[in-house]
């Protein structure tokens, strides 16, 4: 049976079904003696190991990805991580993301398990994501995703460039209000609506700071108490929602503008790709001089 005659035909099939390289189809459907469902199963493997192999390397750029399920009263939004800002744009790769977050949008899939398992174009994400990986050969990771209900008036999405995404959830007002909320929330990156929900561990840690920096003026302590009460409305207001300054309009904070409208933000969430995992800084210049290197050859 390893003396089976391979036609062209064939590879170029697998190599449609699989996107493997046409090498690894030919090698596979010898391997295989000729049967293509084993052959699909050997580039599988592979794949596998690729991915396997890949999983170490950094995934910081991506896309951000957001889905309204209307008759559920939900949003689905999902990042999707890959090592190059080139990959981001990949057509396979877009593709992916948007039949992730389109499937996404309509289970009931609550961890990171269940959502390997979920079905996805014939069999399951983690199928697709592998056969991904070995397609396009950069790691790609599903690193989060969530399903916001809404119950409010009015609710809204802004996704800017695929690498922010915001999704607001409000009361009163009007979709134009909403609108407007998300857009400000996606350019200011507050931390959470107001002061009550402010970590307790993040504010005695600014505190500390502003107190030891208040420290080497050498004022009395009930001076000292009021330069950091003064430094801490200041940091609250950067770094909630209702202290923020308007981004459209930036003599007044959202609060203003939210009594104005009479709107209530219930709550909101912010992804934006990449944040929070360090990057190598050689990694965007080892892409070009690696990309540079392949065209010239």
């Amino acid at each position: 049976m390893t003396g089976a005659t391979i036609s062209a035909a064939t590879v170029k099939q697998l190599r449609e079904s699989t996107g493997a390289g046409m090498m690894e189809c030919k090698n596979a459907l010898k391997e295989s003696a000729g049967d293509f469902d084993g052959a699909v199963q050997i580039l599988r493997k592979a794949g596998q190991a690729h991915a396997e192999k890949r999983a170490g390397r950094i995934a910081a750029e991506g896309i951000i990805a957001v889905a309204h399920n209307e008759s559920a009263k939900t949003y689905a939004i999902a990042e999707v991580n890959c090592e190059t800002d080139f990959v981001s744009r990949d057509d396979q790769f877009v593709a992916f993301v948007n039949a992730l977050i389109a499937q996404l949008s309509t289970s009931d899939v609550n961890d990171d398990k269940e959502l390997e398992a979920m079905s996805l174009e014939g069999g399951s994400v983690e199928d697709a994501r592998r056969e991904l990986i070995t397609k396009i050969g950069e790691n790609i990771q599903v690193r989060r995703f969530e399903r916001m209900p809404v119950s409010g008036d009015h609710h809204a999405q802004y996704v800017h460039n695929g690498r922010i995404a915001v999704i607001v959830d409000m009361e009163g007002g009007n979709d134009e209000v909403a609108k407007d909320i998300a857009l400000h929330i996606a350019a200011s990156a507050p931390m959470c609506i107001d002061a009550d929900e402010v970590p307790s561990e993040t504010l005695d840690k600014e505190k500390e700071i502003y107190r030891a920096q208040a420290q080497e003026s050498g004022k009395p302590d009930n001076i000292l108490d009021k330069i950091v009460e003064g430094k801490m409305r200041k940091y609250l207001d950067s770094v909630t929602l209702l202290g923020q300054p308007f981004v459209k309009d930036p003599d007044m904070n959202v609060k203003k503008f939210l009594d104005t409208n009479k709107a209530t933000v219930k709550a909101f969430r912010r992804y934006e790709v990449g944040e929070g995992i360090e990057k190598a800084e050689d990694d965007f210049v080892e892409e070009v001089m690696s990309q540079a290197s392949k065209a010239s050859g």
